[in-house]
């Protein structure tokens, strides 16, 4: 142990400052405990930036030993991350063992389940930036390795004084291959019941998708505000995610949310966020998302339940300097001619919405949002990157999204709509089949249902393609009301490349 410590003596901390700075571990800083120990706070000169750090003692009482104690620090002294807590040392006195991290204030998540004043906004943020956290561990990036970090459960994920969440606790977790298909581990490594990955019990194999269930849970704690364990009078415990689950497949999600985040919660984002919290929980591996898959449709639920909530409006915009605030990258120009050259396209949202003023004047312009941004597959969380393709000239980076003829959906949001204002919805796309194989079909007919107003159909004609090649199929006519529109396509005869949605402003009848 000895020569492996040598390696991290730059973190050793000696026993004398750490006693002095918790007052010889008194009870006025102790802060809380856990599996590993007990956790005090103090604060260490050599750390004057930070104004508190905590001290986690290790107790061989409750099973925890020199191995665990060794991979936190291993670890974390390697895996860094904005999301992932940070190791400040480590000191050995005798049998006393002890590791000094960044001091997380408002302790961990499982504490703030059933908080009041924690709204769903907050959730979300809180979700994203572990879920960010635990991408950057099974992302292996220029290794060959990633990391499974086998106890993912609200207690192990920290809140700074800004309710920035922080991945903790490495004693029990794995480094796993990554240049085999499945990387499998067999480990008698247990983590925690009620977030274990039912499949480890059965068959002590473990992999990165035995973290993403115990996310699962996690998510459902955050959605329903409370752990996924509960103790009866009889001192028995029962485990709740199979009654979660049964809930969201009977669609009867309002039965277990939290009730305080019931009256300002966006639809669209408590769908988006159960779909993908629920997906984690598949019992087969192969059917559950990636972590990155994850983070991208929690970053797309918190992105709709923030306009739900602060709607931004384009009327908002005050003059053509304004407008330049939104633009992205940044328009520049000399003239009024040039202003007005500009605004015939240009991108918003980090270069996922284009919007065009050909009309200076227009109050209301013609925004079209990118398939990356708007294309909400529920039926595909597996192969959602997979279906993305940059080959059809698409003004968009992301590209254009294959449907492969199957069902999608989109979510359009409100933010650059002007409220009271008429929208037509217009699906942008190509049909590569028909183009490759010369086919004489003339016409493309798209079943779709538009924010349950019940089916019809759009007819497009191959002839009526517009000066870039795209076609439009043109859906039905919307008036924002501070909400989004949700678009569910049932059916088509042929694989259709999706640039995006547009929505073009119907003209104010005149008196």
């Amino acid at each position: 142990m000895d020569a492996f410590m040598k390696k991290f003596k730059n973190l050793k901390i000696r026993w004398e400052e750490i006693t002095s700075a918790t007052n010889n571990f008194d009870h006025n800083n102790f802060v809380g405990g856990g599996g590993f120990g007990r956790v005090y706070m103090g604060a260490l000169a050599r750390f004057n930036d930070r104004n508190m750090v905590a001290f986690k003692c290790l107790d061989r009482k409750h099973g925890q030993g020199d191995a665990e104690f060794l991979k936190e620090i291993t670890f974390l002294s390697r895996y860094k991350h904005a999301n992932i807590i940070c190791l400040l040392g480590y000191c050995i006195q005798g049998k006393e063992m002890i590791l000094v991290y960044e001091y997380a204030s408002r302790g961990s998540l499982d504490r703030h389940l059933a908080s009041t004043g924690l709204n769903w906004t907050q959730r979300l943020k809180i979700c994203v930036a572990a879920a960010k956290g635990l991408n950057y561990l099974h992302d292996p990036r220029d290794t060959s390795q990633r990391l499974i970090h086998c106890d993912i459960k609200s207690a192990n994920i920290l809140l700074d004084d800004k309710w920035n969440a922080k991945v903790a606790d490495f004693g029990l977790s794995k480094i796993a291959p990554v240049n085999q298909e499945n990387s499998m581990l067999l480990t008698n490594a247990l983590g925690t019941l009620g977030y274990c990955d039912p499949l480890f019990l059965e068959t002590y194999s473990l992999t990165k998708e035995s973290d993403i269930y115990s996310f699962g849970v996690v998510l459902f704690e955050v959605l329903c505000g409370k752990l996924c364990s509960q103790k009866s009078n009889d001192g028995q415990f029962r485990y709740l995610v199979l009654m979660w689950k049964k809930r969201y497949e009977e669609n009867k999600l309002d039965e277990i949310i939290f009730t305080d985040l019931k009256h300002n919660m966006c639809p669209t984002s408590l769908k988006i966020f159960s779909d993908i919290a629920f997906q984690c929980l598949k019992r087969s591996r192969i059917e559950r998302p990636t972590i990155y898959l994850v983070l991208l449709y929690l970053e797309k639920a918190l992105k709709y339940q923030e306009n739900f909530e602060f709607p931004l409006r384009f009327k908002e915009v005050k003059g053509y300097e304004d407008i330049l605030n939104f633009a992205t990258p940044p328009l520049t120009y000399s003239s009024l001619e040039e202003l007005k050259a500009c605004l015939e396209g240009f991108f918003v949202n980090g270069g996922t919405t284009w919007i065009t003023m050909k009309d200076i004047d227009d109050e209301n312009p013609i925004k079209l949002v990118s398939s990356k941004e708007c294309v909400y597959d529920e039926y595909n969380f597996i192969n959602y990157n997979d279906r993305y393709s940059d080959e059809y000239n698409s003004r968009f980076k992301s590209g254009t999204y294959n449907t492969h003829g199957g069902t999608f959906s989109v979510v359009i949001s409100t933010q650059f709509l002007s409220t009271y204002i008429t929208y037509t919805v217009n699906l942008v796309f190509k049909c590569p089949q028909i183009l490759k194989e010369n086919l004489k079909q003339q016409y493309i007919s798209i079943i779709y249902e538009m924010n349950g107003g019940g089916k019809q159909i759009s007819i497009v004609h191959i002839g009526e393609k517009r000066e870039d090649e795209w076609l439009v199929a043109r859906l039905d006519d919307f008036t924002i009301y501070d909400q989004s529109c949700t678009v569910d396509f049932e059916r088509h005869e042929y694989s259709l490349q999706i640039e995006g949605i547009e929505l073009k402003p119907l003209p104010m009848a005149s008196i």
